[in-house]
């Protein structure tokens, strides 16, 4: 397979898609009624549900049911073989289908199909999909933090007897999962594909966390606690025995092997070198990894260069409003105030979320301004379910596509003391209004979407989305107060130095302390939010690139709108186009909106 194919589309096949889809732009998007629309959304279907085969804890995050196994472990060999053959079966069918018969949606939908299909075959065939598994250690994202929070959460079904059968056979896989952890990173040792020690310090610190935690409390035993009442006594009284059974005789034993295996044995081979680079089959790697998550053909080294010219740039804005407040000390001590002043941190949980509320009164007020839409589904913050000292801020879930379950942000709690009150405005525009949760649910909550669409995920699209709907702040009647509007390009800021440290920390041989030293210089980020930011970055390469790369896409795409259509240029029918066909890539979003623009 060649470059084009490994990137997704290539330069000739945008612009093709650019020239087919100009003129069926002017209609409007409509649902599948035609033969080759029919064939198509069929073999989505038949795709989706291959996935959720796979994947069934994805496909309990979105509400849909898997219909096999409830585990699927994706270090198995299994895994690997399912994964190359349904994607290639797929491709085949989907070459069988006429694109130009197919509406305005389903071209779409073609597109997005063909450049994942694709890529994923690509990163089987050159070997990174391998060296991924044969170094699966992710503090960030990884199943050792990822199921846990998924069996306390909402996502897992606990309704019914058979939810409780199917809870304890899910701790079984998961287990095994743990077990084949060990078999694989022994693999990977004895080929030389070794990842960073920091990366093993930050699993054992969270595993030795874990298991302190009592049987009875810990993350695996929450769905005892909330049986619904029509399970008999006699059932609860088994379920709960066998809970305790598989936690105390299967899940911590597991925990406990892992830990003792990278304890003793791989935590002395790591290297002390976080990048890629220094990863044996890393630098092919991490290419992947950035055409993955950023969906453009940009190099390691172009997309270091942005990030130092976006940092300039941000910091004569930072300049401004240090001018502004009328700070005497130069910038280094502005965010070191903002670091050390106690009053800009709350100190209770209750103190925050009440700030979240209000925050999110204040946006939905004025989002008919810029939106015609709006999803249904509210909006929600809790507290992260589990491991808060040994995680990050925390995520964003969708609910369940019902158009009430809310989507929730799961903020930790144990960082009150990192995240400065001016930073939340801009938080809340990213990760819930007009950010990830409205995005993310009016996909999700649109019913004539395929669902490549409705669930959809493009790391460039969503977060680069997150971060456009940041800078849609003031025209929202947001960051009327100058440190807020610090506090947004302070975030801004982060964003820009992820290009910087990410790049530089796997394609630039970067060492941890120059990037933690250097996201110091340029954010008022505590000491110890910047280390768990750069370890994230270096168990995580590329996917900190997408948020900058994603988001000036959008802002470039609208300026170009703009330009076009003059005086007729409506915001809201621009964000609706960018948004009713769900996550793109950056080149199938590229030639919609282009197409887009001509046809109107």
């Amino acid at each position: 397979m060649g470059d084009d194919i490994a990137l997704g589309l290539s330069r000739r096949a945008a612009l093709r898609l650019l020239g087919t889809t100009m003129l069926a732009a002017a209609a409007p998007l409509r649902a599948a009624d035609s033969d080759a629309s029919r064939r198509l959304r069929a073999l989505l279907d038949d795709s989706a549900a291959a996935d959720a085969r796979l994947d069934p804890l994805g496909a309990a995050r979105k509400g849909a049911a898997a219909g096999g196994p409830v585990f699927v472990d994706p270090l198995s060999d299994a895994y690997a073989t399912t994964l190359r053959a349904n994607k290639s079966a797929e491709l085949a069918r989907l070459g069988a289908i006429d694109r130009a018969a197919l509406p305005p949606v389903d071209q779409i939908a073609y597109d997005v199909f063909a450049y994942r299909l694709r890529q994923t075959l690509a990163y089987i065939a050159d070997g990174s999909f391998k060296v991924a598994q044969l170094t699966p250690l992710n503090p960030s994202f990884g199943l050792q933090v990822e199921f846990p929070d998924f069996v306390a959460g909402p996502s897992a079904p606990f309704a019914t007897l058979a939810d409780y059968e199917d809870g304890l056979r899910r701790l079984d896989g998961f287990a095994g999962h743990l077990d084949q952890n060990v078999v694989r990173l022994r693999e990977g040792l004895a080929q030389g594909h070794v990842q960073p020690r920091i990366i093993v310090e930050n699993i054992l610190r969270q595993v030795d966390a874990l298991l302190a935690i009592p049987v009875d409390d810990s993350p695996f035993f929450k769905a005892i606690g909330r049986m619904p009442a029509s399970v008999t006594p006699t059932d609860r009284t088994r379920l709960t025995l066998a809970y305790r059974a598989a936690i105390v005789g299967k899940v911590y034993p597991a925990y406990a092997r892992w830990q003792r295996y990278l304890r003793e044995t791989y935590l002395p081979r790591a290297p002390e070198a976080p990048g890629r680079w220094a990863l044996k089959g890393g630098n092919a790697l991490y290419a992947a990894e950035l055409a993955r998550h950023t969906t453009t053909a940009r190099s390691a080294d172009d997309i270091h260069r942005l990030g130092l010219s976006e940092v300039a740039r941000i910091r004569r804005e930072m300049e401004q409003v240090r001018g502004t407040i009328g700070f005497s000390g130069d910038l280094h001590a502005l965010f070191e105030h903002v670091r050390t002043d106690k009053r800009y941190y709350y100190t209770r949980p209750e103190q925050l979320l009440a700030r979240f509320a209000a925050i999110e009164t204040q946006i939905w007020a004025a989002i008919p301004r810029l939106f015609h839409d709006r999803p249904k589904a509210p909006f929600a913050v809790r507290p992260l379910p589990a491991l808060g000292e040994q995680r990050g801020t925390g995520y964003y879930r969708p609910g369940e596509p019902d158009g009430v379950s809310p989507g929730i942000l799961y903020f930790n709690m144990a960082m009150l003391s990192t995240r400065p009150i001016p930073t939340l405005e801009t938080l809340t525009l990213h990760e819930g209004i007009p950010g990830h949760h409205f995005q993310l649910t009016l996909a999700r909550e649109n019913l004539a979407l395929p669902p490549l669409l409705r669930f959809g995920e493009a790391t460039a699209y969503t977060e680069g989305w997150g971060l456009y709907a940041e800078s849609l702040g003031r025209e929202l009647g947001m960051f009327t107060d100058p440190m807020q509007w610090f506090g947004h390009l302070d975030m801004e800021m982060l964003r820009a130095v992820r290009l910087v440290v990410d790049t530089g920390l796997h394609a630039q041989r970067w060492d941890r302390q120059r990037a933690i030293d250097y996201m110091l210089a340029n954010t008022s980020m505590a000491a110890k939010d910047v280390a768990v930011e750069i370890d994230r970055y270096i168990a995580y390469p590329g996917q900190a690139c997408a948020y900058k790369i994603g988001e000036l896409k959008f802002r470039e795409l609208r300026e170009r709108a703009a330009a076009a259509r003059g005086a007729s240029f409506d915001v809201r029918d621009y964000h609706r186009a960018v948004l009713d066909t769900g996550a793109l890539p950056m080149d199938v979003l590229d030639a919609k909106i282009s197409a887009w623009i001509a046809a109107r």
